[in-house]
Order: structure tokens, then sequence, then C-alpha cells
């Protein structure tokens, strides 16, 4: 018990540096067939940016849409294929790699796109802020919802 109490002790930036070392790959990031939007994102970015580090998560259950949906997703992508460019031409690239799952089946999509040497300085993942209801009034919700389920 002490072990564990200690461990969630330490700083934040300890522990995910620890966690998350950059060339890391772990069993449970191998794409799961029942995910198949998820497995999409993942496959496209590996092809497109190479990345050093890559995680998928979806948020959906943060939001308005049915349990098991697949719309609302956060990315981290490291990769040396963003050296020199500014953070829009990094989300330019993520964005074009996801071009026909986000005039599809993803509603959302937060980007975070370092080099390898950002991630060795900051090894964290941003938290999303909480859901504020925004995709009630959006039609186009429910039809990339059902796209997800095809």
């Amino acid at each position: 018990m002490l072990p564990c109490v200690l461990r969630s002790a330490r700083p934040a930036s300890v522990r995910l540096s620890a966690a998350r070392p950059l060339a890391h790959v772990r069993p449970h990031m191998d794409p799961d067939p029942s995910r198949p939007v998820e497995r999409a994102i993942r496959t496209k970015l590996t092809e497109a940016l190479k990345p050093d580090h890559l995680e998928i998560h979806n948020e959906s259950h943060m939001h308005a849409v049915p349990p098991g949906s697949e719309s609302h997703f956060r990315v981290l992508v490291v990769s040396s294929q963003f050296q020199g460019l500014p953070l829009i031409q990094r989300h330019r690239l993520v964005n074009d790699a996801l071009k026909e799952e986000l005039s599809s089946r993803v509603h959302a999509l937060a980007i975070q796109a370092k080099t390898p040497e950002q991630w060795e300085s900051s090894p964290a993942l941003a938290k999303s802020p909480a859901c504020m209801g925004g995709s009630r009034g959006d039609h186009t919700v429910e039809e990339k919802l059902k796209a997800g389920r095809e």
C-alpha cells in the first residue's frame, strides 16, 4: 500500500516521464478490431507521419453520444517530421492524414503534435475540458455516428 501512495505522491512530470518513454510501445495500444475508427486513425497517422510515439484516446464517452461511439478523439503524435514546422502546419499534416475520418465519422479531434525533443522535455498529454453539450444542436453528429457504426 505504501509504495502505491508514494508513487501517487510524485509530481506528475516524474510519473509521466517514467511511464511514457519516447519510443515505448505498449501492448494495449495495438489496434482493437472492435474499434474501426480508432484503428483507421492509428494506421493513417502511422503511415503518414512515422511517429516515434502515438497515443489515441477515444473521448466519446465524455460527450452526449451513445455508449460505444467513436466520434470524439484526442491524439498525441510525436514525429521528427514536425521539426521546424509551426503548430498550425503540424495540425494540417494530421488533419490531411485523417481527411476521410474528419469528413465522415469523427466529430471532434484534439491534436497534440510534438517533435521528439519537445516530447522528451515535456512528456504530457493535455486533458480535455468537460463537454458543454455543444453537439446536441449539430445535426451532422448523428450522421457521423451512423457512418462510424457501418
